[in-house]
């Protein structure tokens, strides 16, 4: 072999060997340092929840972001009307004055989906239909948005959160074994942060433990209890200053007086200038910050606040507030999630499933080595060198990218061994075609390449396109199989059409020399 060539196909396959060697090896040996493949639900077991959302909630939270807007809008265009008054499906007042008319219903026309029913100066205000259907549609998909952002941010790997149906969410977390982790989990899913600043109305306080929800109501209040001492009651105004909508950031600080864990939170510029200009007009007030329906404090304001931040301070713990400043960022849920149905799937079933798969897979890859070697001699070996490049190369690339390997994903990766050598198949059986017609063998290797790239090509790239619809429409086992299927058919196109060519090139001066077709190719010339 003194004068085997190397060629840049052979030094490719070569790099690409070292490279996936190098990458594959935390996953196959499970050593500490570097990037490995995560096990989905299915191999290494964990928390399966089916969630709905409370749609009503929906609406009501839609309702008061509107009324609060439409107020801040009527006091800042001087209109005259006596309270606004909110209920779960509408906001309802009175023009005091008929020259408004127009301006309160230029304010109208800017919000779309109304319902506007009006009474000489009264008006009623509603969603209309398709808006309430739109509500509700925006929430599920918010809610899966928002629920996918706080797992992403507490950094648990891989979490499947996907729409099931036309109301549910699908929420998977593999590696959640504790009682405690699942709690956890099921607390930042569910948990609404939605961050509430309302006005305390002090007049009525004393009467808060006394008066009823309908009573609250008709006086434009709502009564909620402190985070602390639920004994303790509030009369707020219903419509809020500002919500959480507004918010931007939310970071856990320490207060400067009790050292306790605090969450100082910032608003974007048009929830600071609404900020800003209600402590300006309502000094001596106090108001409420209201996290879940619930007081955490309520200091008096002494003067303007500008800026846009303030500090939620609840006597939490550093993980408490930590959860709830994450949860805050992420974004408040619309409506809430309820947990519908709940499953703790074990790591048994995984280990057997494993088990299973990697007898599937050392079985197949066994047999189709056994047999290419045995068929096609010396390209079959070939090609078995392709194969196992083939498979550490999407191991590699999967820990690389922190993919998560599911069952149906190792049946991709299945697959994938049978479909990476049937390029070299293809190409053997074209070799031994112009072999059959009196090519020399050179002859036969180059336009064996050439008349198999066609076929190749056009195999594998409507593969490849089946791959990628998969992974885009598909959701959770689905996409598992779609990644490794993918991987491998772009994969086994470098090792089949470049890998084994080099090899050829490389030993063509030993082929021709002893020109013995049988021992190279598994077919000997007549």
């Amino acid at each position: 072999m003194r004068n085997s060539k190397i060629t840049y196909r052979l030094v490719i396959f070569v790099v690409v060997f070292i490279f996936g060697v190098v990458f594959s090896l935390p996953s196959l040996l499970q050593l500490e340092k570097g990037a490995k493949i995560n096990l989905g639900l299915d191999l290494q077991g964990g928390l399966y929840m089916l969630l709905g959302v409370d749609n009503q909630e929906a609406i009501k939270s839609k309702i008061k972001s509107i009324a609060s807007s439409l107020h801040y809008s009527i006091n800042k265009e001087n209109i005259l009307v006596d309270k606004v008054l909110t209920n779960d499906q509408s906001i309802e007042f009175n023009l005091l004055d008929a020259s408004d008319a127009s301006k309160i219903e230029d304010l109208l026309k800017e919000i779309q989906g109304l319902d506007v029913q009006k009474n000489h100066l009264s008006y009623k205000i509603s969603f209309t239909p398709e808006e309430i259907k739109n509500i509700e549609n925006f929430a599920l998909l918010q809610a899966v948005e928002t629920i996918r952002n706080r797992l992403d941010q507490f950094g648990l790997a891989e979490p499947t959160v996907a729409k099931q149906g036309e109301d549910k969410i699908l929420v998977e977390l593999a590696g959640i074994k504790t009682k405690e982790d699942e709690l956890r989990a099921k607390e930042r899913i569910t948990k609404a942060a939605h961050l509430q600043l309302m006005e305390v109305d002090d007049s009525k306080m004393s009467q808060a433990s006394s008066m009823s929800e309908s009573e609250a109501q008709s006086y434009g209040l709502v009564i909620l209890s402190d985070a602390k001492n639920e004994t303790l009651k509030y009369t707020l105004k219903s419509i809020p200053i500002l919500d959480g909508s507004m918010l931007t950031d939310a970071k856990v600080g320490f207060s400067d007086t009790s050292n306790y864990p605090v969450i100082n939170f910032t608003l974007n510029a048009e929830g600071a200038k609404k900020f800003g200009d209600y402590t300006g007009a309502n000094v001596g007030k106090r108001l409420a910050i209201v996290l879940d329906n619930k007081v955490y404090s309520a200091p008096s304001i002494n003067e303007r606040i500008g800026g846009g931040s303030g500090q939620i301070s609840g006597n939490f713990t550093q993980e408490e507030a930590r959860d709830v400043a994450v949860a805050l960022r992420s974004g408040a849920l619309l409506a809430p999630v309820k947990l519908l149905e709940q499953r703790s799937i074990g790591p048994s079933l995984g280990s057997d499933s494993i088990k299973m798969s990697m007898i599937a897979l050392i079985g197949a890859s066994v047999f189709i080595v056994v047999f290419m070697a045995l068929y096609y001699g010396v390209a079959g070996i070939f090609a078995d060198i392709a194969l196992l490049v083939n498979v550490l190369m999407i191991i590699a690339l999967m820990a690389m990218f922190g993919a998560t390997l599911t069952l149906p994903g190792m049946a991709g990766l299945v697959l994938t061994v049978g479909m990476a050598v049937d390029a070299n198949v293809i190409i053997n059986e074209r070799i031994r075609e112009l072999l059959r017609e009196g090519m020399s063998i050179k002859a036969s290797v180059e336009n064996g390449y050439k008349n198999a790239m066609s076929a190749i090509v056009d195999s594998n790239i409507t593969s490849l396109i089946t791959s990628i619809a998969l992974y885009a429409y598909g959701t959770g086992a689905v996409k598992g199989f779609a990644v490794t299927l993918g991987i491998g058919i772009v994969i086994s196109m470098i090792t089949a059409i470049l890998g084994t060519r080099g090899m050829f090139d490389y030993f063509m001066p030993s082929m021709q020399k002893n020109n013995q077709t049988r021992f190279w190719f598994g077919y000997r010339k007549k």
